[in-house]
């Protein structure tokens, strides 16, 4: 077998890391019969981590994770591909494993993104098959919710949920806008913090993807890689956590929005059929929306916070470009229901205030 290095195309800012990467990759290369100049890029993401794509000579491929430590750590990713496995769920298995270095040998899920499936269904006007792709990954997030045992995650608790709020006013209020509050609106934000926060620690707790959106999702066809339903990605965060919060996340992603009676109707259909699976789910649906839309308005503060900070702190500007959707969300969430109302009013000035473009 050839024991090329990782072609030049691929950058390595550090040179040490890009050798024993090289020795890694050799290593394991024999037992899985890994093609070793077919490497090329994958995806990459907001974090630190890469993916590579390595064809075999069985004939499919394999992924590579690159998640360079201190930044990055596999032992959560590790963990949480076994806990989606243990409930049957379709995951990347770790087939190999450089913990120290943060290189993972993985299964390949196949390149169609959930993202881009939805998008040209709406395209084609083809909403049938975007319903089809949104109930499979509603059927499999209630499987999560029932067979993962979210006893061995950490928990999503108050001081967790509080430092992500906070990335709304340190990066999109103060960096991108350039606006400070004064001590009447920083206490508007304080009571805002404490009801969302309230109503998220008030829920049943379940196992928690924490991005479970269509850009997490594959479309998958069963095989001896795989097993049927999306492929589910980046779920190393996972936690223990309010049961609404996955739900919200895929139906308010994001990436692409739908209308408010679409969102409707596949929270009804999750709703129903997480009662009959025997989750905690509330007698009434209107508690649920509710819940779920404080449940969204926690998550989506938090996203406009690290969109921010990806352009400012990062250098990933292109995240800043989905502010707008992520603002629209928020406002029509905190507009909607009394005791957030004022902050609604917080939020107005925000969304048509003139962007800092500067970033480091």
């Amino acid at each position: 077998m050839t024991t090329t290095p990782s072609p030049a195309t691929i950058a390595w800012p550090d040179p040490a890391r890009h050798v024993a990467f090289d020795a890694w990759l050799q290593g394991i290369a024999p037992a899985h019969g890994l093609q070793l100049p077919s490497l090329t890029p994958a995806s990459s993401d907001a974090s630190f981590r890469r993916y590579f794509r390595i064809a075999a000579t069985a004939g499919h491929s394999f992924i590579v994770m690159d998640a360079p430590p201190p930044q990055e750590n596999v032992r959560a990713f590790i963990s949480v591909a076994a806990l989606l496995h243990s409930a049957e769920l379709n995951a990347p298995q770790v087939l190999e494993q450089d913990v120290a270095h943060g290189f993972l040998l993985l299964t390949d899920l196949g390149t169609q993104l959930y993202l881009d499936a939805l998008n040209d269904a709406v395209a084609s006007g083809g909403l049938a098959a975007a319903d089809a792709l949104m109930r499979d990954a509603i059927r499999a997030l209630i499987q999560w919710q029932t067979r993962a045992d979210a006893s061995v995650l950490p928990p999503y608790d108050d001081a967790l949920l509080r430092r992500e709020l906070a990335l709304f006013p340190d990066w999109c209020v103060t960096r991108e806008c350039g606006v400070t509050w004064t001590a009447d609106e920083q206490q508007t934000w304080r009571t805002s913090c404490d009801l969302l926060v309230q109503s998220a620690l008030a829920q049943p707790t379940v196992a928690v993807h924490r991005d479970y959106m269509p850009r997490n999702l594959m479309v998958c066809e069963a095989d001896d890689q795989k097993r049927a339903g999306p492929g589910i990605l980046d779920f190393q965060d996972a936690v223990r956590g309010p049961i609404s919060y996955d739900v919200a996340s895929l139906l308010r992603d994001a990436f692409v929005s739908w209308d408010e009676e679409q969102e409707i109707d596949w929270a009804v259909r999750y709703w129903q059929a997480a009662r009959q699976a025997g989750l905690p789910m509330p007698d009434d649906f209107g508690a649920f929306w509710r819940e779920l839309e404080w449940m969204g308005l926690q998550r989506h503060l938090k996203v406009l916070g690290i969109f921010c900070r990806l352009k400012h702190r990062d250098a990933k500007p292109a995240y800043s470009r989905d502010l707008p959707r992520f603002f629209a969300y928020a406002h029509k969430v905190s507009a909607r229901y009394n005791a957030l109302r004022p902050f609604s009013r917080l939020l107005e000035p925000l969304m048509g205030a003139q962007r800092i473009e500067t970033y480091y």
